[in-house]
């Protein structure tokens, strides 16, 4: 694996002609150039773009990609990806000779409608988080939280592709059958215990054939980057559906994930070395390499915010429930998932979607979900205006955000990743 290395386009002194991405609180200044898709109002297509401050950079009018897509742009090998970075860094630099040229191909981001990243094939859920995993292990298996494969196998199942949603956009409570301790049989009923998770989506560039695995020090090079990501859940009806064969209704009614998707070459200042736990088992000889243990890890702060209906009306921004970070609550690099996905020799596609699993901390509020911010809802949390939260009511928005910060480098950020819960049966919003 060869990590993506620091060069002159991480240079925290480089600053942009456009002028917001010089500001010092901008999720998109010169050093990130996260990729997406845009349309302006009354156009019919997405075209692809890089964020830079408050702008949207059209590659296609700047004459960067040969159509409106980022197709070719996924599926491009890390060397050439480096180089289109380079190309993006010098034109957008201050005093670039493309100023002229790209000046035309900006578009303010007020203007844009932001679509999916891509066309999502497939999207498969896992379960990295083991402060997540064991937290609600002792919620359900007091005495045995943590299964015996967790420390050996990177967990996952296949979700639903075609119910992955765009931040921004509001989804209706699910319904499913219920069935409590008590109940003699399960009814059909709206989610009583709807939840977030706070989660990083994996994006793939490069797609391989079936049958033939990607050796763990050749994963990254499949990579196209990583994205914020929301898998929400209904706990009421996983409790009573996920034996013998996992999630299924609970999980597959909506899931949210931001717009853009920040490049590993743009991560390549935040990389930390990947440490197992003393006494954990080493990951068997195709999880694991020297480099994946040197720099296999991601130094991402992330937080959830939460603003009810009644913040909303009261012009209250909402309140930051949860803080946690991906290095600390991951068990498995982004190398080892795509390894581990393709072991078997399934074939991966440009524009698959990876889910970590729920990012929480070690400590209660670092927590990742309001199963464990409430202790199974035995404990609501309180926000700041005094309402109370076990699990989500209709109205409420949650909103993800991360960034990347180190000394001697600019801080670099996601974007956000929001959505809002609607009542059972409501209809969804004109494009949600």
């Amino acid at each position: 694996m060869t990590a993506a290395r620091i060069d002159d386009t991480h240079d925290p002194q480089l600053r942009s002609w456009v002028e917001s991405a010089n500001a010092a609180g901008t999720d998109f200044p010169i050093q990130n150039l996260p990729f997406g898709r845009f349309r302006e109002t009354g156009d019919a297509h997405w075209r692809g773009g890089v964020a830079i401050g408050d702008q949207v950079l059209d590659l296609h009018r700047a004459g960067l990609l040969p159509g409106p897509g980022l197709d070719t742009v996924m599926r491009l090998r890390p060397g050439e990806r480096a180089d289109l970075r380079r190309t993006l860094s010098q034109g957008l630099a201050a005093g670039s000779a493309r100023h002229a040229a790209w000046r035309d191909a900006l578009v303010p981001m007020a203007r844009a409608q932001l679509g999916l990243p891509c066309q999502i094939g497939d999207y498969t859920d896992f379960y990295v988080g083991i402060h997540h995993a064991t937290a609600v292990g002792k919620l359900f298996r007091p005495d045995n939280p943590l299964l015996p494969n967790y420390k050996w196998v990177p967990i996952g199942y296949h979700g639903r592709a075609s119910t992955v949603n765009v931040s921004g956009h509001a989804f209706a409570r699910p319904q499913g059958q219920i069935k409590g301790p008590q109940d003699d049989a399960p009814r059909l009923a709206p989610s009583q215990r709807l939840d977030i998770e706070l989660e990083l989506g994996i994006f793939i560039g490069r797609p391989n054939a079936q049958g033939q695995p990607i050796a763990i020090d050749e994963a990254e090079g499949h990579v196209f980057g990583l994205a914020l990501f929301n898998d929400w859940s209904a706990r009421d009806v996983q409790a009573w559906e996920y034996q013998p064969l996992g999630p299924f209704l609970a999980k597959n009614f909506a899931s949210t994930v931001s717009p853009w998707v920040v490049t590993l070459e743009a991560l390549a200042p935040f990389r930390q070395p990947f440490v197992r736990p003393a006494g954990d088992p080493a990951p068997l000889p195709y999880l694991d390499s020297p480099a994946v243990r040197e720099h296999g890890a991601f130094a991402i702060a992330l937080e959830v915010w939460l603003q009810t209906e009644a913040m909303r009306r009261s012009g209250h921004t909402g309140d930051c429930i949860s803080r946690s970070g991906f290095s600390e609550a991951a068990y498995w690099t982004v190398a080892q998932l795509v390894a581990h996905h393709t072991v078997n020799g399934c074939a991966l596609q440009s524009g698959d979607l990876f889910g970590s699993g729920t990012l929480s901390g070690p400590a209660r509020e670092q927590a990742g979900s309001l199963l464990e911010l409430s202790n199974g809802g035995k404990q609501p949390i309180t926000l700041s205006n005094g309402e109370q939260r076990s699990f989500l009511a209709d109205g409420d928005t949650v909103t993800l955000r991360g960034h990347c910060e180190r000394p001697g480098f600019r801080r670099i950020g996601f974007g956000e990743c929001t959505g809002t819960v609607l009542p059972a049966g409501a209809r969804m919003p004109a494009g949600a």
